[in-house]
């Protein structure tokens, strides 16, 4: 027999136990000291209600017998806020002293990790607003890329939250700088009391439009790139472009990869106009000055991120594992780790998307003219589509490994055309081993440039 779990198996063993009882409205629900019910035990007493084993139809309620499981059922409503945000640092700029959670008071102190790179460039104004704004910040600065992307480097963290003694509901932890700072921060965070909310600065453009609007946490485990992490939606993000002012060239070409991603598999124009304005935007930082260039710029990051809020909104928590937005991340992880610290993961996911674009045009998926104006973009974007890691028997195993986290099946995106896609689960080693082979060829005619490493 099955019940509905009630309030007595929660620990509440104050409330009155009887053969039948009456509640109050819901409205009037309390504990016996009078504090009402939390939204759990509000839950618990809708299952209650709705449970026919439990109640009468008057409202009456039944005490449990010869109960050996219950069912728990619960949902959650989940929001966060993704908004640009130009110049956050400017001291007219209030934006930072949000919490990120709704109706919570406001509190003058802030937990604050910084990119040691950032905090080079522009650590002398972040402590001036903070100062202008009057607010306690204790600000960390880590030095930090992929190789300490670790669990020591995550209970560092975990440590100073602790030393700094924060409060979980009016002091959000704020996290400045990359994809790799927001993703160590943020399991952090998620694990810091079961949850403590975090606001994000991305400063680098594989930030602004991918790693800093979603909701995934990470660090790496075992030689497997963020296979240690969470889903954690307690956050707010502010997008400032200007960082990007600051970003080195190959920086800015690694965040571009993640950008020709959505264009591939889902936005045929932006495609067009990263073919068109691509390298201008390079140059310029996406900090065109001139009309045309400004409209580009804007273009680019808003559809990107758009694209890529619109796949994970429905699924965010990853229960249909044939995701749009997995396209370049089904080798590039392996690749990555492999070559660590050669190759910048938007330089893998290039390199995948690479790979699987040639298997596309193998399967008669998209025409060789289509194969071969991707990876005329991807030149022109400055990204590698070879690196000479690449064997047969190291895709095999990323094939594998993502089989695994894929339920069992390959779910391998291919490009359909340009701007759409679809989901394969019959790759073969032979089937790579050839596309490398033709891969390879085209790289050496000078279609696509070879990784920097």
């Amino acid at each position: 027999m099955t019940e509905s779990l009630r309030g007595d198996a929660l620990g509440h063993e104050s409330w009155p136990r009887a053969d039948r009882r009456r509640l109050p409205p819901p409205r009037h629900r309390c504990r016996p000291t009078g504090r009402p019910v939390t939204a759990i035990e509000e839950a618990i007493l809708v299952s209650e209600i709705l449970s026919p084993a439990r109640h009468d139809g008057a409202g009456v309620f039944i005490e449990p017998r010869n109960v050996d499981s219950w069912r728990v059922r619960a949902q959650k409503d989940v929001a966060y806020e993704v908004r640009f945000c130009e110049d956050v640092f400017d001291p007219r700029s209030t934006a930072l002293l949000e919490t990120g959670v709704p109706d919570s008071p406001r509190s003058l102190r802030r937990f604050v990790v910084i990119d040691s790179v950032i905090d080079n460039l522009h650590g002398e104004r972040i402590r001036a607003w903070f100062d202008h704004h009057r607010v306690e910040a204790h600000l960390l600065v880590l030095e930090i890329d992929e190789t300490v992307k670790t669990l020591d480097m995550l209970a560092q963290v975990a440590a100073e939250f602790d030393a700094f003694g924060i409060d979980r509901r009016r002091e959000p932890i704020i996290v400045i700088g990359g994809g790799v700072i927001m993703d160590i921060v943020g399991l952090a965070a998620n694990l810091y009391r079961r949850g403590t909310p975090f606001v994000r600065v991305p400063t680098t453009l594989i930030g602004l439009v991918d790693a800093g609007v979603g909701v995934k946490t990470g660090v790496n485990f075992n030689g497997h790139k963020n296979r240690l992490g969470t889903y954690f939606e307690k956050s707010l993000t502010l997008l400032d472009p200007s960082f990007l002012r600051t970003l080195d060239e190959r920086h800015i070409s690694n965040g571009m990869a993640e950008i020709l991603k959505i264009a591939i598999v889902k936005d045929r124009d932006l495609f067009d106009v990263l073919s068109l304005s691509g390298p201008e935007l390079i140059d310029r930082r996406f900090q065109n000055e001139d009309r045309s260039g400004r409209r580009a710029a804007a273009y680019v990051l808003e559809h990107a991120i758009h694209g890529m809020l619109k796949e994970l909104q429905p699924n965010l928590w990853e229960a249909d594992l044939e995701r749009v937005v997995d396209y370049g991340h089904t080798f590039s992880p392996t690749v990555e780790m492999h070559a660590l610290p050669a190759l910048l993961h938007g330089e893998a996911v290039c390199i995948d998307m690479a790979l699987t674009t040639v298997m596309a045009a193998r399967r008669g998926l998209m025409t060789d003219s289509e194969m071969r104006l991707v990876l005329d973009v991807m030149r022109a974007l400055r990204l590698p589509a070879w690196d000479d890691c690449l064997e047969p028997e190291l895709l095999a195993r990323a094939l594998e490994d993502t089989r695994r986290h894929r339920d069992g099946q390959q779910r391998l995106p291919l490009p359909v055309g340009i701007g759409a896609c679809t989901f394969v689960n019959d790759v073969t080693t032979d089937e790579i081993t050839a596309a490398l082979h033709q891969l390879r060829s085209l790289v050496s005619d000078g279609a696509p440039q070879e990784s920097r490493a």
